[in-house]
């Protein structure tokens, strides 16, 4: 078979995840679609009702439906994604000298699928995905990597090291089975650097997120005279990355498909009065006892603003949150604040 980048950064690529059994596998998504074909309707039916009667509920009934939602969370059974965390190979110990040292964990396992067939999330095609970088780029990934960092003005950025000193580094949290909070178990991130292995601060993901942002706009606004910097990548890689790979989905939100290494959520609207779906990107990350988001909801730009010598790029909003407990939900918390910063903007 042939594995392309392609296929790697879009988890097309059939090398597994952490679970090696492949009944497994199978066993979990059937249940995760069954179990969404029997909310969907109930999803789409409240929305309606909602927009129907355009009054919004109260504070009180808010709070006492979050508070209901948390305990009922806690109570529940484990997620798949706290199930995720059940692997062994999650609490690796061992430190690798390279990324090419890490393959040596998964490479002689059979492929689940033939390439390009069935969409399967894999840290591990993104640890393969690194050893391209550092054979193309002729530097050790995390060199190519930090060097980036420095380029978007990421100095908080670095890796996950263990043993460097590295200043206002956060402790992180698991709940045990009891339900109380403890401290996370030790582990080492080294046989993941492109999967999980960077730390990282909501200031600097801002900034990656404006840079990517600007990137995706700048070639919009034509009539700057020259005075627009380019961005840090071309207008047409961007719009590439984030845009949505057949036979993909996404975990976080049904509605989205995964693009290369970006969940992406399309501009829709089936018919009048329905529900409007927006644009945006966004990705969740997921670590032993730390969960985050980046999510980026670009304005929908009309030829006034993109005529006037008043603005320019990036224009919309990016929405970070790190949290250091683990198995946490993000992205719709970062989608409810990106739509209200949107609403209040348009408002004015």
């Amino acid at each position: 078979v042939t594995i392309t980048t392609r296929l790697l950064v879009s988890h097309l690529s059939g090398i597994r995840h952490y679970e090696k059994d492949i009944t497994k596998v199978k066993e979990e998504k059937e249940k995760a679609n069954r179990a969404f074909k029997l909310t969907k309707p109930c999803q789409d039916k409240e929305q309606s009702e909602e927009s129907s009667k355009g009054v919004e509920k109260t504070d009180s009934v808010k709070l006492r439906k979050e508070h209901e939602g948390e305990v009922k969370s806690r109570n529940s059974k484990p997620s798949r994604s706290s199930k995720e965390f059940e692997q062994e190979e999650y609490y690796l110990k061992e430190k690798f000298g390279s990324v090419i040292e890490s393959l040596n964990i998964f490479k002689n396992d059979p492929l689940f699928f033939k390439p390009g067939d069935q969409f399967l999330y894999s840290t591990y095609g993104f640890t393969l995905l690194s050893a391209v970088v550092e054979r193309a780029s002729g530097q050790k990934f995390t060199d190519y990597m930090l060097k980036m960092f420095r380029d978007l003005d990421m100095l908080s950025t670095v890796l996950d090291d263990n043993e460097a000193m590295i200043y206002n580094r956060a402790r992180c949290y698991v709940y045990n089975k009891k339900g109380r909070l403890v401290n996370a178990p030790y582990v080492d991130n080294s046989y993941k650097w492109a999967g999980g292995g960077f730390l990282s601060s909501v200031a600097d993901l801002l900034k990656f997120g404006n840079a990517l942002l600007y990137s995706y706009q700048a070639g919009q606004f034509k009539n700057t005279h020259g005075k627009l910097l380019p961005g840090y990548l071309k207008p047409g890689t961007v719009a590439m990355m984030w845009t949505p790979v057949p036979k993909t989905e996404v975990s976080w939100d049904r509605d989205g498909k995964y693009a290369m290494a970006w969940a992406v959520v399309e501009k829709k609207q089936q018919c009048g009065c329905c529900r409007q779906q927006r644009h945006y990107a966004s990705h969740t990350g997921g670590a032993v006892g730390a969960s985050s988001v980046l999510l980026i909801l670009p304005e929908e730009l009309d030829s006034d603003v993109i005529d006037t010598r008043l603005v320019a790029p990036p224009r919309g909003v990016i929405v970070s949150i790190i949290c250091n407990m683990q198995s946490v939900s993000l992205n719709s918390t970062a989608l409810k604040i990106a739509r209200e910063f949107d609403k209040e903007k348009w408002a004015q």
